[in-house]
Parts: structure tokens; sequence; C-alpha cells
């Protein structure tokens, strides 16, 4: 594949990506892996609630799952240049697979303690790391230089989609199967990409000898340090990593937890209800941002674009927590979806596409500690301070000071797009 990181893609057909064939089997088992994940995230926190009713164990179930993020994405992905991104992904894989066992064996004996959980919860926020980092760097190895951008949007788009029906499938296995044998049938799901990478045609052993790089030694966690100091002069990189970091420390998805508070202050109708059709409309609109914008060709990749999209996903979730009113709520939640997949691919191609080649892993690496780790700060941010102004001010006031950091590096930055 071209590894070269300062060519610019051209013009390419509407999903060119998906014309390969490679490529399709990589998208469909991400997709599942990423539908997995939230099946379990659905039966594992209702199981965990039901045993405990201890609202610091939810809190610690969100911690887990993105602090790993923030101190092995970057080691992880300096691994991954070094080591076949095939058998970290087929590691994460498996490790997710030993959480749903883990999970169905403690649900069938009704044998959970706290610490049991609590391990549980921590090996899977890790599986996220290896999986992630690994999916992404992978990419490079599949698809043309040139159609990267595509690439990194359908798999965007995947991540949505499991997103949305992850839950879904994730109640009727409860509703239909029970807890336990739900999660037993969940863990199945992960075999399919662990089988896949196992004889996929991609990787370094088939890389032509022109595309072989001589990497850098690892350092663990020195290498953090070590990547930030060698993009610090490329601002398209810095702009973008400081974008993702900034929007998931003040917002992330921390407002996704919170819905069933504003399902419940919208007033009318079934809560329950309300509740899943907030939540269907914030992945629906990611889905059709994804459709229309790799079906259209529409937005291509430019630091300037992905700030603004950033700002205008700010004001819709600023209007949604002020909005008493549930189709108005709806359809700002469908747009904060659009804008959320818009600006974060469109920020990650450009991390990619300028990443330079032996440390690219590490790259990658940083840009998910910023964009998936600082969700972590996103709870205190809006949750905590949710409990004392209420949720409603402190995801608007949130979103506010996010505009004015996001406006500031914009008029900082853009001297050097």
């Amino acid at each position: 594949m071209n590894t070269s990181a300062s060519a610019t893609p051209t013009s390419q057909p509407s999903f060119s990506a998906l014309k390969i064939f490679n490529f399709r089997g990589h998208l469909f088992t991400y997709m599942l892996t990423m539908m997995a994940d939230n099946i379990e995230h659905v039966i594992s926190y209702w199981m965990i609630f039901q045993k405990f009713h201890l609202p610091e164990l939810g809190g610690f179930a969100i911690v887990s799952h993105w602090v790993p993020f923030i101190v092995f994405s970057v080691p992880v992905g300096a691994l991954a240049d070094r080591v076949d991104p095939r058998r970290l992904i087929q590691l994460g894989n498996l490790m997710f697979l030993t959480c749903s066992l883990g999970w169905a064996y403690f649900f069938f004996t009704d044998s959970l303690e706290m610490w049991e959980a609590m391990l549980l919860l921590v090996l899977h926020g890790c599986s996220g790391v290896f999986w992630s980092t690994s999916s992404q760097l992978l990419l490079h190895d599949i698809v043309e230089h040139e159609q990267l951008p595509s690439a990194v949007r359908l798999m965007a788009t995947a991540r949505y989609l499991g997103l949305l029906i992850g839950p879904a499938i994730g109640a009727v296995l409860m509703l239909t199967l029970g807890p336990a044998k739900g999660i037993l049938l969940n863990a199945c799901l992960y075999i399919p990409s662990i089988l896949w990478f196992w004889k996929a045609a991609y990787g370094p052993k088939f890389r032509k000898a022109t595309d072989q790089i001589v990497r850098p030694a690892m350092r663990g966690f020195g290498d953090i340090f070590d990547t930030i100091k060698n993009i610090a002069g490329q601002h398209k990189i810095t702009s973008m990593i400081l974008l993702a970091g900034v929007s998931s420390l003040f917002l992330g998805n921390s407002y996704q937890p919170q819905m069933p508070e504003f399902a419940a202050d919208l007033g009318h109708g079934e809560a329950g209800f309300i509740y899943s059709s907030l939540l269907a409309a914030d992945a629906c609109g990611a889905l059709i941002a994804g459709i229309i914008l790799e079906s259209r060709g529409l937005l291509k990749p430019s630091p300037k674009s992905a700030f603004i999209l950033a700002m205008l996903w700010c004001l819709s979730l600023m209007l949604f927590a002020l909005s008493p009113y549930y189709l108005l709520s709806m359809a700002l939640l469908c747009a904060a979806g659009f804008l959320e997949l818009s600006y974060n691919s469109m920020a990650q191609t450009i991390v990619q596409l300028n990443a330079p080649a032996d440390i690219r892993g590490k790259v990658i690496g940083l840009y998910n500690m910023a964009s998936m780790g600082m969700r972590a700060g996103s709870g205190i941010t809006v949750g905590l301070m949710g409990g004392l102004i209420g949720i409603h001010w402190s995801l608007c006031i949130a979103g506010g000071v996010l505009l004015m950091a996001l406006t500031t590096l914009l008029i900082k930055e853009k001297r050097h797009f």
C-alpha cells in the first residue's frame, strides 16, 4: 500500500473502500465486535445494578471503560507498529470473549461479587484499546492512500450501527433467553473476528519490500511523550488531537447516560419509549451522516471544516439541553449525531493521512487517547455538575465552555492550515 503521508487524496467514487473484499471483511467484523460490545454493556450493567444497587459502581463502569485508553493507547499503538496488528485485534476480541464468558459464569451461578465485577469491567475496557487502535492502523494495509477517507468514514458508520442495534439486541436477548444465556450467546459474536484475522490476507507479511519501514524502538509509557514531541510541529495532526481531546473532556458522550432524566423531563408519553427514541435519534443521525457523506463525497477532510462541524455539534447539544419539546429534542439529537460522526471521522482521517509512517501506530494511539480516554472527564463536567445544578444546565454550560475553547483553538491554529 501507498505509505506516503503527504499526498492529498484524489476524488474517489462513492463507497470506494467497499469495492475491496478485504475491507468488507474488516468492516463486518468491526461492526460485529462493536455490536457485541454494546450487547454486553446492556446485560452486564443491568445485572450489576440489580445485584448491588450502587450508582458508584455504575460510575466505575464508565471510568474503567475509558481510562485504559488514556493509559494504554499509545503503548498499544507502538506495539502495533512493530508486530502484526491482526494478532492484537484477535487478542482484543479474545479478551472481550473472556469477559462475556466470565459474566455468564457468575450469572449462571449467582455468585458475582463486587471485586469480580470490577475486574471484568477493567478487562473489558482494556480489550477495547487493543481492538480499536489496531483496527484503525490496519486500514493502511487494506486500502490505498486515496481510499482512506472512505474507509475511515465507513468504519465510523459501522461503529454507530453497532451502537444503534447492540442495545436493542441486548434487550431482546435478556427478555427471551435471560441475562446468563443471553450474554453466553453474545460471546459467540466475537468468534468471527478471531477467525477472520487468523487468515486475512493483509498485514506486515503481505507488504511490498518498498513499503517496509524501520520502526523506532518501543519505550513503553515514554512513547507518549516521544510521540507528542515528534508531532509538535505538525499542526494538522496536533490541532485534530486537541479538537478530539477537548471535545471528549467537556462533552464526549456524557449526555447519553443522562438520557433517562432528559426523557422524564420531556414529560409526555411513556418515559421508556422517549428514552429509547432519543438514543435512537442520536445514532440515526450518525448513520445518515455516514451514508450521505460517503455516497455524495461531501465534506472533504480539512481542519477548518472539522472545527466548524464540532462547533455546530456543541450548539445542537446546548439547544437540546434547553429544549422543552419532544420532537424538537429528537431533531436536535439527530443533528448532533450527524455532526458528531462528521467531525470525528474527518479529524481521524486527517490524523491518519498525515501521520509519519514510522510512528503511525503511536500517533493513532495518541489520537485515541484524546478522543476516547478523555471521555472519562466528561463524567465530571456534565454528570457530577448535573447533580449540583441540574443536568440541563450542566450540559448547556459544558457545551458553551467547549464552544469557546474550540473557537480559541480555531483562531490560534487556522494560520497553519
